[in-house]
């Protein structure tokens, strides 16, 4: 049987508008991503893999174009929104915690404010997913009291939360210290390994190959090469990319 396509991008343009300037960051980008893929973005800054994500939970609009998540076309309404957020889980590069929320309360309050639980059963979600990302015994901590490797946990926590069909990674190790990257690479391949849909943009090439099926490598705005990511790194087809792994691997 076939995997159902939960992400689909079709002719994807998104230009930004500046009193002096417009700026085309997404230029005609076509993909798809199936039920239980693992898929990484990777490219130079300003290459629109951030941007990319952001439109698929329609935290950007997009210029024109159409995006579907799990069946919904987010430009159709409000509505259409909701459900999207509702399916998707978002974990940002610098955590986006509430700061005069514990840990517990910052995971608690998706499944009571989206998923309508009780405030008993929201913590019980809560406490199970702390447990889970290892900070059982951090719950009652605000965030200035934890690392930024914990911090990071807690947002993982928040984003599986709604239970979410897709999780999105925006550069979900980029603020870390280094030693505090793998604590948080080995939760994500661990959630991985569970069959979640997820969509990560990481400068991080290990992880990227540790984690995805599948790596899009974006420049310009536009998708340079795509493929299986053992394929795409062990041999690039493009000289673009192989000068892009280069330089990485390089500078690592």
């Amino acid at each position: 049987m076939s995997q159902e396509v939960v992400v689909s991008l079709k002719e994807v343009n998104k230009i930004f508008h500046t009193p002096t300037a417009e700026h085309h960051v997404l230029k005609g980008i076509n993909f798809e991503v199936k039920q239980g893929e693992v898929v990484a973005l990777i490219g130079p800054s300003g290459s629109g893999k951030s941007t990319c994500l952001r439109t698929i939970n329609a935290l950007e609009t997009i210029t024109s174009g159409d995006v579907e998540v799990c069946g919904i076309n987010y430009r159709n309404s409000r509505q259409s929104l909701h459900m999207i957020r509702r399916n998707t889980g978002m974990i940002f590069q610098r955590f986006e915690l509430f700061p005069h929320m514990t840990a517990i309360e910052n995971v608690a309050l998706g499944p009571n404010l989206v998923l309508g639980k009780s405030k008993d059963e929201s913590y019980k979600i809560a406490k199970d997913l702390l447990d889970r990302v290892g900070l059982g015994s951090h719950m009652n901590k605000f965030p200035k009291g934890l690392s930024g490797g914990q911090q990071q946990r807690v947002a993982i926590a928040r984003a599986l939360a709604i239970n979410p069909k897709i999780l999105l990674c925006d550069e979900p190790t980029s603020a870390l210290d280094p030693e505090l990257v793998d604590e948080v690479v080995d939760i994500l391949v661990d959630i991985a390994a569970t069959g979640m849909t997820m969509i990560v943009v990481t400068h991080e090439l290990y992880f990227a190959q540790k984690v995805s099926h599948r790596t899009m490598f974006l420049e310009n705005g536009y998708i340079v090469e795509q493929g299986n990511t053992k394929e795409m790194f062990a041999a690039p087809k493009t000289e673009r990319l192989q000068t892009f792994l280069k330089r990485i691997t390089h500078q690592s």
